[in-house]
């Protein structure tokens, strides 16, 4: 089996019902949304605000549709709560996941976050983590970490646009001061290219702790747009800076040879939040699946 048979594909929910913000989507059901995910030739699905929490289930819907679930995010405050606070929801999150058979954790630090404030500027806005924070953060990712190792799993920091690691120079310090068998990486192109970084070269750098992958793309013109006018992530969410592969700016030819080429094995997600009713989910699901299918034809992807 070559290493790229282990590359597995899902498609977020985000694009039918975002999570940030409800209003848009809110008429799409579940079960449209994975019936649909299903249709455009994925295999897996993150977790949204309409997915029944009972794993039983949960499995049911997804079974009938050869669906499995490949991870979920999860909203640390290490920064700014007790560390106890964040433990315990966490452990409910983690047995949730692997009663689904997940294998990884996304996790995101959300204290001092400006994602989901909609008049904050994005860049002029984001929070700068102290030297305080960093210690909480790194500390309290690494014990999150031992408590995914309980169950065979693992967490992947996902760096986000709006937060305290979003830049190369944060993500560099984060991977730096957390051991690689505690913490590993989620790679995402779009909020890589929304910032301004170089995302090939994260990947190379990082490629042996990357564990969890997001597809999306970015509108240059909106991008420049939200930066220019000073917006905040959820405005430049709703002018639709996010799309996906193949409908942007990335050339995602050269990512997904880094990616084949280094072995990886396991998901990668399609998340392109947009407003639904400019832009049809299943449309674009599967434009972005028959461009992913296209980098890479004669490979057998999952």
């Amino acid at each position: 089996m070559t290493a790229e048979t282990k590359i597995q594909f899902g498609c977020a929910p985000i694009a039918w019902t975002n999570d940030d913000m409800p209003e848009l989507g809110g008429e799409n059901t579940f079960e449209q949304c994975i019936s649909e995910m299903a249709l455009a030739g994925y295999t897996g699905t993150e977790i949204g605000n309409k997915y029944p929490r009972d794993p039983e289930t949960l499995k049911k819907y997804l079974d009938l549709r050869n669906l499995r679930v490949a991870s979920a995010w999860f909203s640390a405050f290490l920064t700014t709560k007790p560390f106890e606070e964040t433990k315990q929801a966490f452990l409910e999150h983690r047995d949730f996941l692997h009663a689904m058979g997940a294998k990884v954790i996304v996790v995101s630090e959300q204290g001092h976050s400006v994602q989901g404030q909609m008049d904050t500027p994005v860049f002029k806005g984001k929070p700068v983590f102290t030297d305080t924070d960093w210690d909480k953060l790194t500390h309290g990712l690494e014990a999150l970490g031992e408590l995914a190792n309980e169950k065979g799993m693992e967490i992947v920091y996902h760096h986000h646009m709006g937060t305290g690691v979003q830049t190369t120079t944060e993500i560099n310090r984060l991977m730096e001061n957390t051991a690689a068998d505690k913490v590993s990486l989620l790679f995402d192109t779009g909020h890589l290219v929304f910032s301004g970084e170089n995302p090939i070269e994260i990947y190379q750098k990082y490629q042996s702790r990357i564990k969890h992958i997001h597809f999306k793309d970015i509108r240059e013109s909106v991008a420049k747009e939200v930066k220019d006018n000073q917006d905040s992530f959820l405005t430049g969410v709703k002018k639709g800076v996010f799309t996906v592969p193949g409908d942007g700016m990335i050339d995602f030819d050269p990512i997904m040879k880094a990616i084949s080429e280094s072995g990886y094995e396991g998901w990668i997600v399609v998340e392109a939040e947009q407003d639904p009713a400019k832009a049809n989910p299943f449309e674009y699901a599967l434009k972005g699946r028959r461009h992913i299918d296209q980098l890479m034809p004669q490979k057998q992807l999952i």
